[in-house]
C-alpha cells in the first residue's frame, strides 16, 4: 500500500539523511525543525521500519537506533552486525559480513547483533 507524504515523515527522513548514521528517537526529535510530538515520531519510525525504509538497531543497553536501509549496503539485509561506540554513542552498520555457526535443529529468522566498544574516531 502506498503511503502519503506528510510533513512529519519528510522531517524525519531529512534528519536521518543529513546525519548519515543511525540515530535514536530522542536525537531525531531534537533535530526536527517542526513541532511534532514524541508518539508521532515513534509511529513514523516504526512505519518506516515496516516499509523497509529504515531498520531498527537495539543496543545492549536497550536503546533503539534507526538507520536508513540504503546507507548500509547495496543488497540490504537487516541481519548484520552494528557497532556502538561507548564514548561518542555513534551506532553504525559494519560493512563486513560475520558468519555464525548455528547448531543443527535451529532456524534463524532474525538477528540483532551489536558490538560495543570504542570506535576508530575515538581511539
Amino acid at each position: 500500500m502506498k503511503r502519503r507524504k506528510t510533513p512529519t515523515k519528510e522531517a524525519v527522513l531529512e534528519v536521518l539523511t543529513k546525519a548519515g548514521k543511525a540515530m535514536s528517537q530522542d536525537a531525531i526529535e531534537q533535530q526536527i525543525s517542526i513541532d511534532i510530538n514524541r508518539a508521532t515520531i515513534y509511529r513514523v519510525l516504526n512505519r518506516f521500519c515496516d516499509d523497509g525504509v529504515l531498520h531498527k538497531i537495539v543496543a545492549e543497553n536497550g536503546k533503539q537506533y534507526f538507520a536508513l536501509c540504503n546507507d548500509c549496503e547495496e543488497q540490504h539485509n537487516h541481519d548484520h552486525f552494528h557497532f556502538r561506540c561507548t564514548q561518542c554513542e555513534t551506532v553504525e552498520c559494519l560493512p563486513v559480513e560475520v558468519n555464525l555457526a548455528i547448531p543443527k535443529g535451529y532456524l534463524v529468522e532474525n538477528m540483532n547483533c551489536v558490538i560495543s566498544g570504542v570506535c576508530k574516531t575515538c581511539v
